[in-house]
C-alpha cells in the first residue's frame, strides 16, 4: 500500500511539474483611457496578433459587466493563445470611467473607433508581430471593421450586425411589442435628421432618453454591408444558432456584402460563446455562469483563419 501511495504521490508531482504556462501575460496601457491584457505564446518569436474588442455596454477586458460575469473573451484570449496566437484584450473606456466615478457625458461611438485604431497602430509601431487580426464581438464587430480598414491584415465578425443600430433596434422592439413599431421608427427618423426628440411612449424611455440620442445618432450613421464590402482583407464571419441578441440572418447580410468572405455558422452557440442544449431561460441563465467553457469550434475556426 505505502508503494503503491509513493507511486501515485510521484505521478501527481510529474503532473503538476509538466503544466508549465503555455504564454506570458502582462498588463499594458496604451494610453490614459485603455487599459488591457497582453498574452503572448511561449513558442513563437514572432507571433500573429488578435486584437478582441468587446461589445456594447461597459464591457471589460474580459467580457464581463457588473451583473453578466462569464469570462467568454478572458477564455477566448487564453484559448487562442495556447493555438500559439498572440492575443490582446482590453476595458473599454467607459469601464475606466465607471471606477473613477468620472464618465464623460459627450462619449460617442467614433471614441470606440478611436481606441480602436491607436491599439492597432500600438502593436503595429512596435514591429514584434508577424500580421495583426481584429476581433470584434457584437457591437465590436462595426467598431472593429472602421478600425481594421487600411490597418489590420484579417478581420474577424462575431455575433456582428449586419443592420444599422437603428435597424436593429427596431426590429428587436417590434418582435418584442409590434404597437411601438412606429413610435420607434418616427423617433429614429428625427434622429437621423441630426435632432434629438421627446416624441416617444413611456416603454421607449430605455432606447431614446435624452442623455443615449446623441450617441445613439452618430452610431446610426454607419452601415455594417457598406463598411465591411469596403474590406480589402480576409474577412471571417461567424455567428451561433442560440443567440438571442444577433440572429444568423445578420451574419448573412455581411456575408452577402462581402462577396470574398467566409461565413461559418456553429450550431447552438449564443451570443456569449456557449453551446446552449437547454431552452432560452438556460440560455440567459448562461450569460452570468463563468464556470461554462466557450465553444470548441469557435476556437479552432478563428485559429485556422489567422494561422492559415
Amino acid at each position: 500500500m505505502k508503494n503503491c501511495l509513493s507511486l501515485l504521490l510521484v505521478c501527481f508531482c510529474l503532473n503538476v511539474n509538466s503544466q508549465e504556462p503555455t504564454f506570458n501575460s502582462q498588463d499594458i496601457a496604451i494610453n490614459n483611457l485603455i487599459d488591457g491584457t497582453l498574452l503572448t505564446p511561449n513558442d513563437v518569436d514572432k507571433p500573429r496578433l488578435a486584437i478582441i474588442i468587446a461589445g456594447s455596454g461597459p464591457t471589460d477586458r474580459n467580457g464581463n459587466q457588473n451583473f453578466m460575469q462569464n469570462n467568454s473573451l478572458k477564455k477566448l484570449a487564453e484559448s487562442l493563445t495556447n493555438k500559439s496566437i498572440a492575443t490582446f484584450r482590453y476595458d473599454k473606456r467607459v469601464v475606466k470611467q465607471i471606477r473613477k466615478n468620472d464618465v464623460d457625458p459627450n462619449m460617442t461611438f467614433d471614441d470606440f473607433v478611436t481606441d480602436a485604431i491607436s491599439i492597432i497602430d500600438y502593436f503595429k509601431n512596435k514591429d514584434t508581430y508577424s500580421s495583426i487580426y481584429v476581433i470584434g464581438h457584437s457591437q465590436g464587430s462595426l467598431v472593429g471593421m472602421l478600425a481594421s480598414k487600411d490597418r489590420a491584415d484579417g478581420f474577424i465578425s462575431l455575433a456582428g450586425a449586419g443592420q444599422s443600430i437603428d435597424e436593429v433596434i427596431t426590429e428587436q422592439i417590434s418582435a418584442m411589442d409590434p404597437s411601438l413599431t412606429d413610435a420607434t421608427k418616427k423617433a429614429f427618423e428625427s434622429l437621423k435628421a441630426g435632432k434629438t426628440t421627446t416624441d416617444y411612449p413611456p416603454p421607449l424611455a430605455p432606447v431614446f432618453r435624452a442623455d443615449v440620442q446623441p450617441f445613439i445618432m452618430n452610431w446610426m450613421q454607419y452601415n455594417p454591408q457598406a463598411i465591411i464590402k469596403s474590406l480589402e482583407i480576409p474577412t471571417l464571419i461567424i455567428n451561433g444558432t442560440k443567440d438571442l441578441q444577433v440572429s444568423i440572418d445578420e451574419a448573412q447580410l455581411l456575408k452577402n456584402a462581402s462577396e470574398s468572405s467566409t461565413i461559418k455558422i456553429i450550431e447552438n452557440m449564443n451570443h456569449v460563446l456557449f453551446i446552449i442544449e437547454g431552452d432560452q431561460l438556460v440560455n440567459s441563465k448562461s450569460y452570468n455562469e463563468s464556470s461554462r467553457k466557450i465553444s470548441e469550434e469557435l476556437i479552432t475556426l478563428i485559429s485556422s483563419f489567422i494561422l492559415k
